[in-house]
């Protein structure tokens, strides 16, 4: 009798642990393209601050004003822990500056 609750115990610890290491590699594979889209975030503002530069000359304090509102949302959404609000606002944040910069150079 106690073998047998002793070899249940044992495949559902190893049932734990292979379900815990698949989550752990989800978070991974998340934490993964998250941080490859921001780095897509560098070409296309590069991108969107070339081809408009009427819109830049204009707007350029409420691109810094976009600029500082997704940086405040992206600290909070990082205390909260919501990953998605952070990856967006930071992008947003990339490609903004990024645009805005390919303006201050020029």
């Amino acid at each position: 009798m106690f073998f047998w609750r002793w070899r249940i115990l044992n495949i559902i610890v190893k049932i734990y642990k292979t379900l815990k290491v698949d989550i752990i590699m989800e978070e991974m594979v998340k934490l993964y393209i998250g941080i490859f889209i921001l780095i897509l975030g560098i070409p296309i503002g590069n991108f969107l601050g070339k081809f408009t530069k009427e819109e830049l000359k204009n707007g350029q304090i409420w691109f810094k004003i976009i600029i500082l509102v997704c940086m405040i949302g992206s600290i909070i959404s990082l205390i909260l822990w919501n990953d998605y609000l952070l990856f967006t606002f930071l992008f947003i944040t990339i490609v903004a500056s990024r645009s805005l910069r390919r303006k201050i150079k020029r």
